[in-house]
């Protein structure tokens, strides 16, 4: 059976809840009857009730950028599981560079969430990827490797369906640099060589591992045209309906 991709949108920091109904009602239409890929937003915690609304009954999914481990607590400007499937939130991203570099996320705390999201029944997106002095060192494998053997501890054959891999080398994200397809390709293949050392081959097979690093319409087709790069994780180019559509049906 042949991976069916998901195409997701991470619309980071952006958008008002005005905005945010305006790109779902404009983006339902061009994207209606497709069913080839998987696709899902991804917007700020305060947007989720309006995306959540407007996206309602349609092949759209929704899901939040960010979780806490943590059933409830004293964690302020946090968000819980319980409180993102509340509203309807299906996905999260887990781990993004960018929480890694701003926020100080580890492995360890990589790994607790994803833990947390496959308890309560999320489809858990996490993201790995190589700074560029890691890329320009020979360590991209390396760094890699580590990265998902991290968040994979104690992850069992069993709990693993659910999971989605985003390779997003962060040298290439927001900087319009793009990884060729054949080196996203690459890092995919040992991706997912890594996951089927841990948790065998079959499981391997079935995983998908998405490209997320300046995906444009310009360079979709070729990029998921790759065997080994099953769906694509969307920064800026996914703010705009038409833009993020014609991504959709590369």
């Amino acid at each position: 059976m042949p991976r069916k991709a998901l195409i997701a949108a991470n619309w980071k920091m952006y958008k008002t809840p005005a905005e945010a109904k305006a790109f779902v009602d404009a983006f339902l239409p061009l994207v209606a009857g497709h069913t080839r890929d998987e696709m899902a937003l991804f917007p700020s915690p305060v947007l989720l009730p309006t995306v959540m609304a407007a996206a309602r009954g349609s092949n759209v999914a929704v899901g939040a950028q960010n979780i806490h481990f943590a059933e409830e607590g004293a964690y302020t400007g946090e968000t819980s599981i319980a409180q993102l499937k509340a509203v309807g939130g299906t996905h999260t991203l887990i781990g993004h560079s960018e929480r890694r570099q701003y926020f100080a996320e580890t492995d360890e705390i990589v790994n607790k969430k994803l833990h947390a999201a496959l308890k309560h029944g999320l489809v858990p997106v996490v993201c790995v990827g190589e700074v560029l002095a890691e890329r320009e060192a020979g360590q991209t494998g390396q760094v890699l490797k580590t990265q998902v053997t991290g968040a994979f501890a104690g992850i069992t054959a069993e709990m693993a369906a659910p999971i989605v891999i985003a390779y997003e080398p962060v040298w290439a994200i927001g900087t319009g640099k793009t990884a060729t397809p054949e080196m996203a390709a690459d890092a995919h293949r040992i991706i997912r060589a890594e996951v089927a050392g841990l948790l065998g081959a079959g499981v391997a097979a079935k995983m998908r591992i998405l490209y997320g690093g300046s995906v444009k319409p310009e360079n979709a087709t070729a990029l998921l045209g790759q065997e080994e790069i099953d769906g694509a994780l969307v920064g800026g180019a996914s703010l705009k309906p038409d833009s993020f559509a014609k991504i959709v049906k590369y």
